[in-house]
Order: C-alpha cells, then sequence, then structure tokens
C-alpha cells in the first residue's frame, strides 16, 4: 500500500457504573452495586495499603453506626468486617475544661438493643474490602488506574483514564476525596471552612478497660477522643483523634514518644490511666467542605468529594454511606433510568438538604469545642448538662446521630 493512513480506534470498555476512588468509601460503593447486580469499573492511582505497617497506611479507625452496618451487610461486607469490629455501647461526653469534670453517659440501651456502632481500623476495611471485590465477576477493579475526564452525553458518560483507556457508562460515581477530580472535570465547586486545626491519630493501650465506651474530651483547641478497639498484646487498647491547634499538633507529633505518652496521658484526663503508644503517628488536617452541587450530567458526588467535616460524632463516613444507600436505592427502583437527570435529581433532593444541614451541624460543635473562652467554656458545659438532663431531647439526639432521623 506504501504510505497510507490508519485509522485507530480505540477499545472502549461498557459498564453500568464507573466508580473513581479506592478509599473505604469506592470500595463500599463497588461491593454494594456489584452485589446487587450491576456491572462496575473501580479505578483509583493509588493502590490500597492493606496492612498497619506499610508506608502510608491509614492508621485512623471508622466507627460504623447502626444504619450503616446494616449496609455493610446488604453488600456482603459485614460477614468479612464483623470478626474484627469492637462495639460501642456508651458514647460519653467529658468537659475537662472544668474542675470537677462534667461528664455525661448516652448509652445505646436506652434507644436500641444493639450497641451505637462497631469500630474497624481503616487499613483492615480495606484490606477486607478488597477481597469482597475479588469475589464479584461482575466487578473490575483497577488500582493503579486513575479518572483524567468525563465527557457527558446524553444517555452515557465516556471518561478517560490515565492509562489511555476509555470507559463508557451510565453512571460515573465520585468517591475520590476532598480534592476530587470527578468534581473538577465537572466544574462544580466548593465551599471550605478551616479551622486552624490538624489531628494526630494513634493507637494507645491503657491499664483500664474501656468498657465499650466512646470517650470525646474537650478542652480548649479541639476534642481529644478514644475509641474502643480490640485488646493489643493482651492489653485494653483504643485509637486516639487529637485535635488542636495546627501548629501545637505539628510540635505534639514529633515529641520523643515517652514526653508524647506523657502528653497524652495528661490531655485524656487519665480517664484510662497512663496512655502508651502502640502505632505510628499520623497528622490530618480539619476542614469543613461541601460542593456546590452533588450532581453532574451522569454523575454524582458521595463521600469526601461531596462533603467533608470535622471527626466528631461518627458522622463522616457514615453519611458517605447514607449517599450511596439512597443512590442504589433509585438504581435498583429503576434500573433502566440508571445515572439519568431524573435520577440524579432525586439524589440532589434526598441528600443534600441532609449534607448540608449535618455540615453546619458539625461546624457548630468545633467551634464550641475549640472555645477557650471561659464564658463559652460554661456555655458548653451547661448545654451538655442540658441536653442529657432532658430524657425526650437525649433520646432524640442520639436517634439523629445514629442516622434514625
Amino acid at each position: 500500500m506504501g504510505e497510507g493512513v490508519y485509522l485507530c480506534v480505540m477499545e472502549r470498555k461498557h459498564t453500568d457504573i464507573l466508580i473513581a476512588g479506592g478509599g473505604v468509601a469506592g470500595l463500599t460503593a463497588a461491593a454494594a452495586f456489584g452485589t446487587a447486580g450491576f456491572s462496575v469499573t473501580i479505578v483509583d492511582p493509588t493502590p490500597p495499603i492493606t496492612t498497619a505497617d506499610a508506608m502510608g497506611s491509614d492508621l485512623r479507625t471508622t466507627a460504623f453506626l447502626q444504619p450503616a452496618q446494616q449496609f455493610l451487610d446488604a453488600a456482603g461486607l459485614w460477614k468479612k468486617l464483623a470478626p474484627y469490629a469492637t462495639p460501642l455501647q456508651v458514647m460519653r461526653i467529658v468537659d475537662a475544661a472544668h474542675d470537677p469534670h462534667v461528664t455525661r453517659d448516652f448509652d445505646a440501651a436506652d434507644i436500641s438493643d444493639q450497641p451505637f456502632g462497631w469500630n474497624l481500623p481503616n487499613w483492615l476495611l480495606r484490606r477486607e474490602m478488597v477481597a469482597r471485590l475479588a469475589e464479584l465477576p461482575n466487578v473490575d477493579f483497577r488500582p493503579g488506574t486513575g479518572f483524567v475526564r468525563m465527557l457527558a452525553r446524553t444517555d452515557t458518560g465516556i471518561v478517560t483514564l490515565n492509562d489511555g483507556t476509555q470507559v463508557q457508562a451510565k453512571l460515573v460515581i465520585g468517591a475520590d476525596g476532598r480534592g476530587s477530580a470527578v468534581r473538577q472535570s465537572a466544574g462544580i465547586g466548593v465551599k471550605t471552612t478551616r479551622y486552624g486545626q490538624k489531628a494526630v491519630t494513634f493507637a494507645v493501650t491503657h491499664d483500664a478497660p474501656h468498657d465499650n465506651v466512646s470517650t470525646e474530651i474537650h478542652r480548649a483547641g479541639g476534642p481529644f477522643t478514644l475509641v474502643p478497639l480490640p485488646d493489643h498484646d493482651g492489653q485494653p487498647c483504643s485509637s486516639v483523634v487529637w485535635m488542636d491547634n495546627g501548629p501545637e499538633v505539628l510540635r505534639l507529633a514529633k515529641l520523643p514518644i515517652d514526653a508524647f505518652e506523657a502528653a497524652a496521658s495528661a490531655r485524656s484526663a487519665w480517664t484510662y490511666g497512663p496512655l502508651t503508644v502502640v502505632s505510628k503517628r499520623s497528622v490530618w488536617p480539619i476542614v469543613s467542605q461541601i460542593a456546590d452541587s452533588i450532581t453532574g450530567p451522569r454523575m454524582a458526588l458521595v463521600a469526601e468529594a461531596a462533603h467533608v467535616m470535622p471527626p466528631i460524632g461518627a458522622q463522616g463516613l457514615n453519611m458517605s454511606l447514607k449517599d450511596l444507600s439512597c443512590l442504589l436505592d433509585l438504581a435498583q427502583a429503576t434500573p433502566d433510568d440508571l445515572g439519568s437527570q431524573r435520577m440524579l435529581d432525586a439524589y440532589a433532593r434526598q441528600r443534600h438538604p441532609d449534607t448540608k444541614l449535618r455540615v453546619t451541624g458539625i461546624d457548630a460543635l468545633n467551634r464550641a469545642s475549640i472555645a477557650g473562652n471561659p464564658m463559652l467554656q460554661d456555655l458548653r458545659a451547661k448545654g451538655i448538662q442540658a441536653l442529657f438532663g432532658i430524657k425526650p431531647i437525649r433520646h432524640g439526639l442520639m436517634e439523629l446521630g445514629l442516622g434514625a432521623r
């Protein structure tokens, strides 16, 4: 033929749903939609880290509240996670800015025959979720491959990945975090609130048993939260999220271990006695963020692509699973309508107002926790006493926190 012109047609994969993001929310989404019978492709530029000692491992923990546990069960995930989960029976709030401390216990037994929730390490969640995806032949997991851009058409979204391949999907789910490439590709803005705070996260052992009590200790700068974990080498163990102003957290994270343990024990108000650190320390920024919209043509945002909030009250990932539950319900109700504007409008109506309300509520709680002014600290302590003392309000708050309202 001599010199000729060659026309290269890129092979394009077809799938019901493409999920961008291989964190806990994205992996859960893939398991849920895959278990429901949809064909799913899930991509993430970074392969998930599934051991505690690997570089970059996420040493934080996640507390799954009751509705989240039910969603995980339906996705075939809970049977894998349950052996490692620590029940959270009591949520204890301590205002340590006063002497004596103001302490109130919110017991799940007041409203339910089950615990508030169950706590698990994030790296372990990834390990078990990846194992679940391997059991689903209709789920194509592509770690090491990332979302680049999306072209939305009337009946489909065409996604280009960073290896040059394309995937055609009826619905694209952005579960790719607070810097979401999916959100940016759709031109959706965000409102971000910065508190000047960071959190240092780590695990500790202690002499006193935690008795399945999650304890949030408030002083100026932010809360110090101890969340129960399984015993470590025969000792009671808890995960810790310690929030304070950014420079102070960076200073603390660099302390020699003996000095850090002494500071952590004092900040914990010696709730369980002296604390011994049994993990690496990780530092995370504290912000609130909410997307201007949670949908675009053929696209829905979930989890931190849609909303970010301080780690107070175990609301973050549990809100994310409510996003996924809503999307899945809509998809199953009218499968032929998957990814349509009608379905996406329904998702936005159901989730965006609740998201904004809860982000605003957690923002207010965090600002109250930061307060160093003695008058504001008195108001905080009196507020804890008042909310606990009126039984209908106490029960209503617990149900709201669980997501039952």
